[in-house]
């Protein structure tokens, strides 16, 4: 029986002697992975980076392409670097360096590029492989104006998801982009003081174009803005006080965080802004080069003293930052400081401003020895002339001639514009060559277009009332063979009528007339040439020989009208477009000589418009908009009516804004009466003409741009 119980203790300890080696094994094999070198080479016609590590990679790291400057970043998870150096020299086609930067929980390889493309990964052993895509196939890849300009926009642009703000540690701010992929081209630079982001060739759905205040979560940031670019997405970030930035992406998501600056005690400040750490100083007849090792030591900073600083000082300070000190003692002595990392240099001001004098002269004159070479550059986008005139800022010279040094040309260089080839041929030092290829890059850039749309509403109200009367009477029985009237006295009559041919016998057989009849004719007013309604009625006594007529008119008219002109102008950033539409008229003027001569006066319909657009993606527009129409012929030629808006303003992309408007209100009223007759209530209207007329003409113009390279911009 203890046999038994031995034979199993014996089992048992040797299986648990094997679960502890089996989970060091385990342990072993599960090692963190490490950097070790990295190489590149060409295969298969492609370039390919090679990131060998010392234990194989279980996923792909993720990463994200920079087209600003041109950059490949690989993040790896859980990996250390165990090369010598940070910095890996390739100079290999595109590639140019390789940088390796050092986090907590991850390793970053920077590949930069002479020019940006796209790339992909593969794990291979313990190797990643990092293939370039050729250059020339990721150019393909961009978007060009042709199919910005296509109806329907860009539709290589990506849209991106989402737009977060969130407060960090130690009160930092971090903005959150959602991306569709991790291949989205990011630049992000500083500029003045505010951080502008961009996402090339991405767009912005219309509920993340806004403007976010997070002044509440106490971080530096103040506002973060959003806005549609051309192809491209803006993001604006506003912090304040001294802060600084750092940017990573992991996957989809691209985090820009933001934080207050840290300033260092033991930091040299410029201007009357000390922040070093207080010190008390108090010496007397003390050597100036013994002061200046005491602040060294206080200090820790390397202190080199020229052999020319001599001299004493007596001084006593008290809780003064050392930084404050160190300036009196330099201004004590006339002394300056040049300053190289955590060294400082302090000698005479004179004897420093003879140095960096002598330096500049060796500099130049090193200039003037090194050797010219020449270089061409084609143009694409921009003529040749102009920009060899703004390289050069000379005024003189022509299109295919050269022009003076001056500009960014060294006093040796010359520029040659060739207009049919549309080529720059420079000839000047290799160091003035770059800068001017990289200002070459930035002027030859295809220029922004912009839709105009604008649209003239001229609209009318009118509305006219008026009523009156006709009344007539007349006594027949002078026509008939008897007297008309009424007897007074002895031989005296009298008869009634609209007029004495109403009453008179001698009229004619054919008796007194309606129009003979009239006593009141004060009828209805027409309005647009229409005739007012009329109602009449008459009332006849046979026995008496007499009658009498009541007419009554009245015409109410209401009428609107509208008339649209909508005309529209494509052109690019900054030039002028004009567009009108209409009709000139002849007329006669005087010459010199006295005699006469036919001229010409336009009637039209005009857009005269200059944008401009903004870095924050606003459109700035010098407008010029005349809408003529032909008025009343004259002796010799046609008036003109003219109706026209000249100014200035500022709109967003694709928004719409009222630049101008004329209203116009004519209000009549009449009243045409017989004198005292018109005045008696009631009846007296029997004996008037009332009128009433309100005339309403209201001009509005309103003006649309958009960036055609927008999503829907040309329809």
């Amino acid at each position: 029986m203890r046999k038994w119980w031995e034979a199993a203790a014996c089992v048992f300890g040797t299986w648990w002697i094997g679960c502890v080696l089996a989970f060091g094994l385990v342990g072993i094999c599960q090692a963190q992975p490490r950097i070790q070198s990295i190489s590149s080479s060409i295969q298969g016609g492609a370039e390919v980076v090679r990131i060998d590590l010392s234990e194989p990679l279980i996923t792909l790291p993720t990463g994200f392409v920079v087209q600003m400057p041109p950059r490949i970043a690989l993040d790896f998870r859980g990996v250390k670097s165990d090369l010598a150096h940070n910095s890996v020299d390739l100079n290999h086609g595109n590639l140019r360096l390789a940088q390796v930067a050092q986090a907590d929980d991850r390793a970053r390889v920077v590949l930069n590029l002479n020019q940006a493309t796209n790339y992909r990964a593969e794990i291979q052993g313990r190797s990643l492989l990092v293939s370039l895509d050729p250059v020339s196939v990721a150019a393909q890849s961009a978007p060009g104006p042709s199919r910005a300009f296509a109806e329907g926009g860009n539709e290589l642009a990506l849209p991106l998801r989402d737009i977060d703000f969130r407060r960090g540690v130690e009160n930092s701010g971090r903005v959150i982009v959602d991306l569709v992929n991790n291949q989205v081209g990011v630049d992000i630079r500083q500029q003045g003081q505010t951080l502008v982001v961009e996402f090339l060739r991405s767009s912005l759905p219309e509920g993340l174009r806004r403007r976010l205040d997070v002044t509440d979560f106490g971080t530096p940031v103040q506002t973060v803005t959003a806005v549609q670019t051309g192809d491209r997405v803006r993001m604006v970030i506003e912090p304040k006080g001294l802060w600084e930035h750092s940017a990573y992406q992991s996957d989809n998501q691209l985090v820009v965080e933001v934080r207050q600056q840290k300033t260092s005690a033991d930091k040299l400040t410029d201007g009357p802004g000390y922040r070093g750490e207080k010190l008390s100083l108090n010496f007397q007849n003390i050597d100036v080069r013994s002061l200046l090792q005491v602040i060294a030591d206080f200090t820790n900073f390397n202190i080199v003293t020229s052999d020319t600083v001599q001299g004493s000082l007596t001084l006593r300070l008290k809780d003064v930052p050392w930084d404050q000190a160190l300036d009196i003692i330099l201004q004590a002595k006339s002394l300056g400081m040049k300053r190289s990392g955590n060294v400082l240099q302090i000698a005479p001001k004179e004897e420093l401003a003879a140095k960096e004098k002598a330096e500049l002269e060796s500099q130049a004159a090193i200039r003037d020895l090194e050797p010219a070479r020449t270089q061409s550059f084609q143009l694409n986008y921009t003529k040749a002339a102009d920009i060899a005139l703004q390289l050069s800022r000379a005024g003189g010279g022509g299109a295919s001639g050269t022009v003076g040094s001056r500009g960014l040309l060294s006093s040796r260089g010359t520029v040659i514009a060739e207009p049919r080839t549309n080529q720059l041929f420079v000839s000047d030092i290799p160091s003035r060559l770059n800068q001017i290829q990289e200002m070459i890059a930035k002027l030859d850039v295809p220029v922004r277009q912009v839709l105009i749309e604008a649209r003239i509403v001229e609209a009318t109200d009118t509305f006219g009332k008026s009523l009156g009367v006709k009344l007539g009477g007349a006594d027949l029985r002078g026509i008939r063979g008897g007297d008309p009237g009424y007897s007074i006295g002895s031989g005296n009559r009298l008869a009634l009528g609209a007029n004495y041919d109403a009453i008179s016998a001698t009229t004619g057989a054919s008796g007194a007339t309606s129009l003979a009849s009239q006593m009141v004719n004060l009828p209805a007013s027409g309005f647009g040439g229409v005739s007012p309604s009329t109602f009449a009625i008459s009332l006849f006594s046979s026995a008496a020989n007499r009658f009498l007529n009541l007419e009554i008119s009245a015409l109410e008219a209401d009428g609107k009208g509208r008339v649209v002109s909508s005309p529209r102008v494509v052109t690019a950033d900054q030039t002028k477009a004009l567009i009108e539409q209409g009709t000139e008229f002849p007329y006669q003027q005087a010459t010199s000589s006295g005699a006469t001569s036919i001229a010409f006066r336009k009637a039209v319909l005009k857009l005269e418009v200059t944008p401009q657009i903004t870095p924050e993606g606003n459109i700035i527009l010098d407008l010029d908009v005349n809408k003529d129409s032909p008025g009343t012929a004259v002796e010799g030629g046609m008036s003109i009516n003219t109706k026209r808006v000249k100014t200035q303003v500022l709109v967003e992309n694709g928004g719409t804004v009222v630049i101008g408007g004329i209203f116009e209100l004519t209000e009549r009223e009449s009243e045409n009466k017989v004198p005292m007759l018109g005045d008696i209530p009631v009846l007296g209207n029997l004996f008037k003409q009332k009128t009433r007329q309100a005339d309403k003409q209201e001009m509005l113009v309103f003006i649309t741009p958009k960036m055609i390279s927008d999503r829907g911009a040309v329809r």
